[in-house]
C-alpha cells in the first residue's frame, strides 16, 4: 500500500510542507536541533491483525500498535494501553540516545527540545492549551488513544446556535402558544441576562435558585425580581436541593432551557398578580414543546440557518483527524433526520476537503434517538432509507448505515465495542452525560459554551478577587486577635487567668478598648466585604455570578454534576483540534481543605 514518508532536515526556515504529485506520498521538512540524519517511516497497517505495524522503508517492524482490547494492559493510572505505540525491536539512530544517562537528565533535555520544536512548527503545547478558554478540562483520567468510538450530540454539541436568536425565537412561538390558550402575555420580552445554565426552578414556591455543590441556596430569584441574602437564608436555609425530587425540582440541563426559564419566570409575576392559575409549568413546558415538535421554529431554522447557527471551520477538520485515526464516529442525536441532514450539510460539507460530505464523518447515523431513554432500553429501529426520510423496519445495525431510534446497546453490539471504549460528547448534563456514564459506563465530553465567557470573565476580575481575598485575610488576622482579648475578657469576668501571661496582665481599660477598636474594624470590614462579594461574578452574570462557583470559593451544583458525570469537558468539540486524537488527559491534583497547612510543615 502508500505510504507516507516523513524527512528530517537541520533548517533554519519555518516548516516546509511539500507533496508530491502522487498524493500519498507526503514529505515534512521540520528544523532539527540535533544533528542532521535522514529517517523514512512508513505506516503499514494489517486488516487482519490485532496489531499495526510501523515499519522503516528496509522493512524491519520497530513499532506496533495494539487494537485489541483483550490484548492491552493498564498502565499506573489504571488506563488502558490500547492504541499506545510501542517499540518491537532494538533501538535505531538517534533513539540510542535515549538510553544514555539517568531518565530524570534524559527527560529534562527532551522536554526542553520538546518545546523548542512545538515553537518551531508552530505548534501550541496541549499543556498550554489548558490554560486558555478554548482548553480541555479533565476530571477523571483519559487515554483517548484507548478510545475505539466517539459519539457526537447534534444540537449545541456539532454545531452551536446563536442563543438570542435561537431561543429568543423559541420564547416567541412559545409566548404565541400561551396566548392561544388564554395567558396574559402582552408586554413580555426575552431577556436572556435573567437565566444561566445550571440553575433549578423551584416549582413549589415559583423561584429560581442557584445552589452549591452541597445543594445549599446561594442565590434567589423569584419571579423576575432577586431576593436579598437574609430572605434567601430564611427561605432555604435548613432546606437543601434535591434534584431526585422532579415535581418540585427542575435543573436547568442545557442551553435550550433558557426559553423555557425566562417564560417560567415571567408567568410567575403574572401569577403573583391574580392574573393566572398556578399550573405555570406544564403551560410553559407544553407550549415550548409544541413550538419544537410541531415544526414551528425548526422549519423557520431550516429556511435561514445562517441565521441561527455560528459557522466553525475547526470542526469538521477535528473530527477528520479523529476518524483518520481509526476511531469511530457516530451521531446520536434526537433530531429527526430531516432537520439533522440539513443543518449538518450547512455546518460541515463546505469545510470539508475533496467534495467529502458530513456522512463521510460517520461511522453510523442515529436520528429520532429518543435520549435519555436510547442508552437505557431498546426502542424499535428503522433504517432511513431515502433523502425525503422514509424508513423501514430492521432488526440490525450495520456500521455505514443511517437508522433512526434502536439503543445503545445495538451500537455497542453492531461495533463490537463496549463501556469505557467509548467516548460520548454531548451539551445536556443528564440527557448525554450522566445517563451515558450510570448505565452503560461510556466515557463522557461535556460541551458548555459558556465556560470561554466565564474563563475571560475570570481573568477580568483578577483584580477584584485579589483585593476581596486580601480584605478577607486581614479580617480573618483581626478576628483571631478579636477572638483571643473576647475570651481574656470572659475569663476575667469569672476571676480566671487569661490563656497567656502577657493577656492576664493588661489593665482592664486596654483590654475593654482593644476589644472595641477591633470590633469596629471587623464591622467597617464587613462593610466593605459585602458588596464586593456581591459583585463577584458579575463579568459573567450580574445576577448570578459564575457558572462553576457559587460564592468566592465554593463550587456550583452545576460543577459538581460536571466533575461527577463528566471525564473532560470543554467549550467546544473544534477545541479536539488543538490536541490530537492520541492525546492522554491526565486529570489535575484535587486540593482538600488541610492541603494549605501540610505545606507549612515541608
Amino acid at each position: 500500500m502508500a505510504g507516507i514518508t516523513l524527512t528530517y532536515v537541520p533548517l533554519r526556515n519555518p516548516l516546509l510542507l511539500s507533496v508530491s504529485p502522487n498524493i500519498s506520498s507526503l514529505s515534512i521538512n521540520v528544523p532539527r536541533r540535533r544533528p542532521p540524519q535522514q529517517h523514512y517511516c512508513q505506516c503499514i497497517i494489517d486488516s487482519n491483525s490485532s496489531t499495526n505495524a510501523i515499519t522503516t522503508g528496509a522493512g524491519d517492524d520497530i513499532f506496533s500498535v495494539n487494537t485489541s482490547s483483550n490484548e492491552c494492559d493498564f498502565d499506573y493510572l489504571g488506563q488502558s494501553t490500547k492504541g499506545d505505540l510501542n517499540l518491537k525491536y532494538g533501538i535505531n539512530g538517534q533513539a540510542d540516545i535515549a538510553w544514555r544517562g539517568p531518565i530524570e537528565e534524559v527527560a529534562k533535555i527532551e522536554a526542553k527540545e520538546a518545546e523548542g520544536l512545538l515553537n518551531d512548527l508552530g505548534i501550541q503545547d496541549p499543556s498550554s492549551s489548558r490554560h486558555s478558554p478554548r482548553g480541555i478540562f479533565c476530571t477523571r483520567t483519559l487515554n483517548l488513544r484507548s478510545i475505539s468510538a466517539i459519539g457526537y450530540d447534534m444540537d449545541y454539541t456539532l454545531m452551536h446556535y446563536n442563543v438570542m436568536a435561537w431561543e429568543g425565537r423559541a420564547y416567541d412561538y412559545c409566548m404565541e402558544n400561551l396566548k392561544k390558550v388564554g395567558f396574559p402575555v402582552d408586554g413580555l420580552a426575552f431577556d436572556p441576562d435573567l437565566v444561566i445554565r445550571g440553575l433549578v426552578i423551584d416549582k413549589e414556591k415559583g423561584n429560581l435558585v442557584k445552589a452549591d455543590r452541597f445543594g445549599y441556596v446561594k442565590r434567589a430569584m423569584h419571579g423576575t425580581t432577586l431576593l436579598s441574602t437574609q430572605a434567601v437564608s430564611e427561605m432555604y436555609g435548613r432546606e437543601l436541593v434535591d434534584l431526585r425530587k422532579e415535581s418540585r425540582w427542575e435543573f436547568l440541563n442545557t442551553l435550550f432551557s433558557v426559553s423555557e426559564a425566562v417564560a417560567y419566570m415571567q408567568m410567575v409575576d403574572r401569577f403573583d398578580e391574580g392574573i393566572i392559575s398556578p399550573d405555570l409549568g406544564v403551560a410553559v413546558g407544553k407550549a415550548l414543546f409544541r413550538a419544537h415538535v410541531e415544526g414551528q421554529l425548526k422549519s423557520e431554522i431550516m429556511s435561514k440557518p445562517e441565521l441561527f447557527v455560528e459557522p466553525d471551520p475547526e470542526l469538521p477538520l477535528a473530527l477528520l483527524d479523529q476518524k483518520e485515526a481509526g476511531k469511530k464516529l457516530l451521531l446520536i442525536t434526537n433530531s429527526d433526520y430531516i432537520y439533522t441532514d440539513k443543518m449538518m450539510r450547512h455546518s460541515f460539507n463546505r469545510f470539508l476537503p475533496n467534495d467529502m460530505n458530513w456522512r463521510d464523518l460517520f461511522e453510523m447515523v442515529i436520528v429520532s434517538a429518543r435520549k435519555p431513554e436510547f442508552f437505557q432500553m431498546s426502542h424499535p429501529l428503522y433504517e432511513v432509507v431515502t433523502n425525503e426520510g422514509l424508513m423501514r423496519p430492521c432488526f440490525k445495525a450495520r456500521p455505514g448505515g443511517l437508522y433512526s431510534g434502536g439503543s445503545a446497546q445495538m451500537v455497542e453490539n453492531s461495533l463490537g465495542i463496549h463501556g469505557d471504549e467509548i467516548l460520548y460528547v454531548g451539551d445536556h448534563i443528564y440527557t448525554d452525560v450522566s445517563v451515558s456514564k450510570v448505565h452503560l459506563r461510556w466515557r463522557t465530553a461535556l460541551i458548555c459554551r459558556e465556560l470561554e465567557e466565564e474563563y475571560n470573565a475570570l481573568i477580568h476580575s483578577r483584580e477584584h478577587r485579589a483585593r476581596l481575598v486580601e480584605l478577607i485575610n486581614q479580617k480573618e488576622v483581626v478576628g483571631d486577635l478579636f477572638n483571643q482579648l473576647r475570651l481574656a475578657l470572659q475569663r476575667r469576668n469569672k476571676s480566671r487567668p487569661a490563656q497567656t501571661l502577657a493577656a492576664t496582665h493588661m489593665d482592664d481599660k486596654e483590654l475593654t478598648e482593644s476589644v472595641q477598636k477591633l470590633l469596629i474594624v471587623m464591622q467597617r470590614l464587613d462593610e466593605k466585604i459585602a458588596p464586593m462579594l456581591e459583585e463577584d461574578g458579575e463579568h459573567f452574570s450580574k445576577r448570578w455570578g459564575y457558572l462553576s462557583r457559587a460564592g468566592l470559593w465554593d463550587k456550583s451544583h452545576l460543577m459538581r454534576q460536571i466533575e461527577k458525570y463528566a471525564d473532560i469537558y470543554t467549550s467546544r468539540v473544534s477545541n479536539f483540534l488543538h490536541y490530537t486524537p492520541f492525546m492522554y488527559f491526565r486529570s489535575q491534583e484535587q486540593t482538600l481543605a488541610h492541603d494549605s497547612y501540610s505545606f507549612y510543615q515541608s
